[in-house]
């Protein structure tokens, strides 16, 4: 029956019913004949391009000149200069102008750049205080690239004062064309689909066109961070929306850091890979074993359970294929009691309706005036890696084994002669409970008990008492089948936060490509090496949207192994760092075999992939012979991109890199708990 108006505003679905959809085009799942992305750019004629250098130049020597200013306020604000030149560098470079017009709005941010240049030279930065539209940019961690984001400031905003400000973070859709140039011109013009009252709305740029993963999540991430430095922001009044790309990315960060936002509003996109690329994509699927377990990284389906702690508004219009996302997590929160709000929009297709919009405000402004919840006294949490360890007063130190799902229910019990906290856990054998001062519910004089459930008998152990500012923690960990107090002694390499894995999860945070300077003895090997080095650097800036840092083993200094993921190309015989450290990894090199636990493999044709912790700095990584796993085919719909490759792998390179993988991946798997190399999988 076709839903009136009025009653779309209340429409709940909880059905996992799919609209059938055709495939975005038959091509798009061909891997023998993928088309770029990016797309080829048009040629810029003489005159136009030498006007774009002539600005880049004059707009360059201001940077240089403000680079030399040594006051920490330039210095801070110089990213909100060099977005403009980096966008049109990048396009000029790299042929991105996509439409003539554009050459037209590269001129216009050029002069914009300019303009903020010679304000910030005059001790100005008129652009802090504004109200409307301001782009804005910061250096990112990554790989010291400068990234831009967009801002709406409410006409309310004042700079001085108490009030802090609600952030309402707008994840855009998929651009294909979205180079810099692009994605400033539309922060300059368009307010976006919502603009709240009294709410500064961030849109991050996301590196690009990858549904805000991997390096796309770490933007949003700092640009937050940044946006929380310039303005005076309410911790508790954050909330993430996004519409058909972006209602993919909103999903993601909903399940993943649902303990940082007061509210979530997804629109369309897709939350999970598998069904969505069938509905959508009409794709077959044949996943290797370890594909299918890395999904869990960004289906959301599987950490529906985290949405017990956010307040959470999702949308679709009635006649888009896209419906399925909301679908089917519609359905993995029944499994978990919860009833999914999914307001739908009638006769609509990839849209928002309008009356929808309406109540959809009408919601999260509800939502929002009351805020995040500081102290849940009940915490639901659901993770599969410890790259996401947290839901507020808990945290997960250790799993049992990653890729398999881990859980804690955590609720607190206080009265005025004891407390109680219960938990209830599986697959996990470490975590924290800590509550920041102030908030402990607890008698500062009674005793604090720790009551354990993982499928044993109860264990009761008995936990410090809060201290006088009321705050508490307490850290347990499992030693076979009984729970301790106290962290783990230290014992050897264990995974833990953000050294974990996979492959992927190394250029999630500041990383060196280290170029070998010798040869391999193999030439095979040498060949793959150049080429699949040459592939990494001109995909990272295409995909992520920033400039790799190489350097030659020779070069790396005391300082890269400390603050840097080291990629090391090559094998012990080309790449000096990789020798030096050749013998404390668990892939051994001998002159005819690469040897992986009882596993041998030809030297002269096999290549070994992995990640592991740099045994020169173990808080940091090192990995071999690869960037971001997934390749071109990925490209072409956002559900694909996800990591391709686990902790390791051995690749055969007398079969040629191709759109999806770098060779053929002859055995692969991930490292254990403790790093070490698994038994051999039986077939």
């Amino acid at each position: 029956m076709r839903l009136t108006w009025l009653s779309a505003f209340v429409a709940i679905l909880c059905s996992a019913t799919c609209v059938p959809a055709f495939a975005d085009g038959p091509a798009d799942n061909q891997t023998e004949k993928v088309r770029p992305i990016p797309p080829a750019g048009i040629e810029v004629p003489e005159d136009e391009r030498d006007d774009l250098e002539d600005g880049l130049k004059k707009l360059k020597a201001a940077i240089d000149e403000l680079a030399q200013k040594k006051d920490a306020r330039t210095q801070e604000l110089l990213p909100d200069v060099l977005i403009y030149q980096k966008a049109v560098n990048d396009a000029l470079t790299y042929h991105e102008f996509f439409k003539p017009q554009e050459i037209n709005t590269a001129k216009s941010l050029l002069n914009d750049g300019l303009a903020r240049a010679e304000q910030l030279k005059r001790g100005e930065a008129p652009w802090t205080t504004a109200t409307g539209l301001v782009p804005r940019g910061y250096v990112s961690k990554i790989d010291g690239s400068v990234q831009p984001y967009g801002l709406v400031v409410p006409e309310s905003f004042t700079p001085t004062g108490p009030h802090r400000w609600r952030l309402d973070l707008w994840f855009h859709g998929r651009g294909e064309v979205l180079s810099e140039v692009n994605f400033l011109e539309d922060r300059r013009k368009n307010k976006g689909q919502f603009t709240p009252t009294d709410t500064i709305v961030l849109h991050p740029y996301g590196r690009y066109c990858n549904a805000n993963k991997l390096a796309g999540e770490i933007d949003s991430l700092e640009a937050i961070e940044s946006v929380k430095r310039r303005y005076r922001i309410d911790d508790d009044r954050i909330a993430v929306r996004g519409f058909s790309m972006g209602g993919a990315a909103c999903w993601q960060f909903a399940v993943h850091y649902t303990d940082r936002w007061a509210a979530a509003a997804p629109g369309a996109g897709f939350s999970e890979t598998p069904d969505f690329l069938k509905v959508f994509q009409n794709e077959t699927l044949e996943p290797t074993w370890y594909e299918q377990k890395l999904w869990h990284m960004y289906d959301c389906t599987d950490w529906a359970a985290n949405l017990a702690q956010l307040p959470t508004v999702a949308y679709s219009g009635d006649k888009d294929r896209q419906k399925q996302a909301a679908d089917i997590m519609a359905t993995a929160l029944k499994a978990e009691g919860i009833e999914l709000t999914h307001l739908i929009g009638p006769d609509t297709a990839h849209a928002y309706h309008p009356a929808a919009k309406v109540e959809i405000d009408r919601r999260m402004d509800s939502i929002m005036a009351l805020g995040r919840n500081p102290l849940p006294l009940d915490v639901r949490f659901t993770t599969y890696t410890l790259r996401y360890p947290r839901m507020n007063w808990v945290t997960v130190n250790e799993l049992g084994e990653h890729w398999e799902k881990g859980s804690v229910r955590a609720s607190i019990h206080p009265n005025p002669l004891s407390t109680e906290i219960i938990l209830n856990t599986a697959n996990v054998t470490g975590l924290t409970l800590s509550i920041p001062a102030g908030l402990a519910p607890f008698s500062l004089d009674s005793p604090v008990t720790v009551l354990v459930h993982d499928g044993g008998p109860e264990q009761s152990l008995a936990a410090p008492k809060p201290g006088s500012d009321r705050s508490w923690q307490v850290t347990l960990h499992k030693q076979g089948k009984d729970w301790k107090v106290g962290a783990r002694p230290a014992d050897g390499l264990r995974k833990r936060h953000g050294l974990q894995g996979p492959i992927d999860d190394a250029f999630l945070d500041s990383f060196v490509f280290v170029r070998p300077t010798g040869k391999s003895s193999h030439e095979a090997i040498e060949k793959w090496t150049q080429s699949e080095l040459s592939h990494a650097i001109v995909h990272w800036r295409q995909q992520f949207r920033g400039q790799a840092q190489v350097k030659d083993d020779t070069a790396i200094t005391e300082a890269d192994i400390a603050n840097s993921n080291l990629v090391l190309w090559g094998d012990p015989t080309s790449n000096a760092v990789l020798k030096k450290i050749a013998d404390k990894l668990p892939i051994r090199w001998g002159d005819a075999e690469v040897v992986v636990g009882d596993r041998k493999f030809a030297a002269d044709h096999h290549a070994a992939i992995a990640i592991y912790p740099n045994p020169l700095n173990p808080n940091r990584y090192v990995v071999l012979n690869s960037s971001f796993t997934y390749r071109e085919y990925d490209y072409l719909n956002n559900a694909r991109q996800i990591p391709k490759l686990p902790d390791w792998a051995i690749v055969d390179v007398r079969t040629p890199p191709n759109a999806r993988y770098p060779g053929k991946v002859v055995d692969a798997d991930f490292f254990d708990e403790r790093w070490q190399l698994k038994p051999a999988r039986s077939e």
